[in-house]
């Protein structure tokens, strides 16, 4: 009976370690500095009247990535080349790491936030 006992603290520790670099957010499991949506695929970037699509890139669950604009863009958001996720915010950077927008989870599937320039700007799929 013991020997049981102590198997199954040896593995309900196991597990506990398992799950230690992961938080709770409402009922989803989200590694830490892991965007709270998932940014692979197509977004719409707009500013005023003008928006353009954008590819995003990168692994499930991963905190930075690359982007793909298809052309039109805004501004000089035609340049945005790489994504990275920092606590809450989503920053927006060109082809020499300049940030050109920082926006935050404002909806499912939406980011609200300005452009470098103080333009506001939103990002949807």
């Amino acid at each position: 009976m013991r020997v049981g006992i102590v198997i199954a603290f040896a593995f309900a520790f196991a597990l506990a370690g398992c799950a230690g670099d992961q938080a709770v957010t409402g009922t989803t499991m989200v590694r830490p500095g892991a965007p709270p949506e998932p940014m692979a695929g197509r977004w719409v970037l707009a500013s005023g009247p003008s928006q353009c699509a954008m590819n995003f890139a990168g692994a499930a669950e991963a905190p930075e990535g690359t982007i793909a604009p298809e052309g039109g863009c805004p501004g000089n958001f035609f340049t945005s080349r790489k994504w990275t996720f920092q606590e809450s915010t989503l920053l927006i950077r060109d082809h020499t790491g300049a940030q050109l927008a920082e926006v935050a989870l404002a909806g499912p599937g939406r980011f609200e936030g300005k452009a470098a320039n103080g333009a506001p700007i939103t990002l949807a799929r």
